[in-house]
């Protein structure tokens, strides 16, 4: 079984409870705004979409953004009139949530001891 992650086309702004709501209300002027600004700008991506989450909003692209796509969606955000600039984070790109399973490697952190390398010896060595 796969599970889906977070897609690279999505960027993450964090923000307050007030802020989501004003800025949700015009979601549909604001993406014609971004992708108006983006074109302006010459870039490769279009905003799709805007989507509410329970700690900011996610903004959809078509494509991956780059740095200055970036700056222009977070000069966008922060120039809105609906958003309190003081209640937004930086945005970024969604992390990924995999991770590496290690079984199987004999490892004998002690030169005196057999003892053979467990999870708990991982999650302490990542720590």
């Amino acid at each position: 079984m796969t599970t889906k992650g977070p897609s690279r086309k999505q960027v993450i702004i964090p923000m307050s409870k007030e802020n989501i709501e004003s800025f949700i209300k015009n979601s549909s002027f604001c993406v014609s705004s971004m992708n108006k600004q983006l074109w302006n700008a010459k870039t490769e991506i279009l905003v799709n979409y805007i989507q509410a989450e329970p700690l900011g909003i996610t903004v959809v692209t078509n494509k991956v953004a780059q740095s200055s796509d970036l700056m222009l969606i977070d000069q966008y955000i922060k120039n809105s009139n609906d958003v309190n600039t003081l209640q937004v984070e930086e945005l970024r790109l969604p992390k990924s949530k995999s991770y590496l399973k290690i079984i199987g490697i004999p490892y004998y952190p002690h030169h005196n001891t057999q003892d053979r390398l467990t999870s708990s010896n991982i999650k302490t060595i990542l720590k």
